[in-house]
């Protein structure tokens, strides 16, 4: 595993546009992002080919590459997009010998699951509201 400390900028992310819960919480990843430290990549398009790994590999779980190329997948992925943004990457205890594997079961679970959760429920797991849009102009 890299240490998330030795992390350089800015950092890929593919993610799963499609999916109302990686589309959520990326969309407040990214709202949060005011040093512009991570650049988001859709990997759903049937014919999308760039990236650290397969189409499929990247459909099925979450991928950043940071500026030096190092590759971090999962849970550590998002434990590193988290403290690129300032927030908690919860580390301390997603580290824990019995905490760690359970983490990384219930990642798998989800990331397979992902297309039965509404919309609705993803974007308030992710902790952000619908846009509200006025004449042209919209805010989250």
């Amino acid at each position: 595993m890299t240490s998330i400390t030795h992390t350089t900028y800015p950092m890929t992310v593919y993610f799963d546009a499609s999916c109302a819960i990686c589309s959520a919480e990326m969309g407040s990843m990214k709202a949060r992002d005011a040093a512009g430290r991570l650049q988001l990549v859709d990997c759903s398009p049937q014919d999308f080919v760039d990236g650290p790994a397969s189409r499929d590999a990247l459909m099925a779980a979450i991928h950043v590459t940071d500026a030096q190329g190092l590759v971090f997948v999962g849970v550590p992925a998002i434990r590193i997009c988290r403290t690129a943004v300032g927030l908690p990457s919860g580390s301390l205890l997603l580290d824990l010998p019995l905490v760690a594997p359970l983490a990384d079961r219930a990642y798998a679970l989800l990331a397979r699951n992902r297309y039965r959760i509404p919309r609705w429920l993803a974007t308030r797991l992710a902790g952000r509201t619908a846009p509200s849009c006025s004449q042209g102009n919209c805010r989250l």
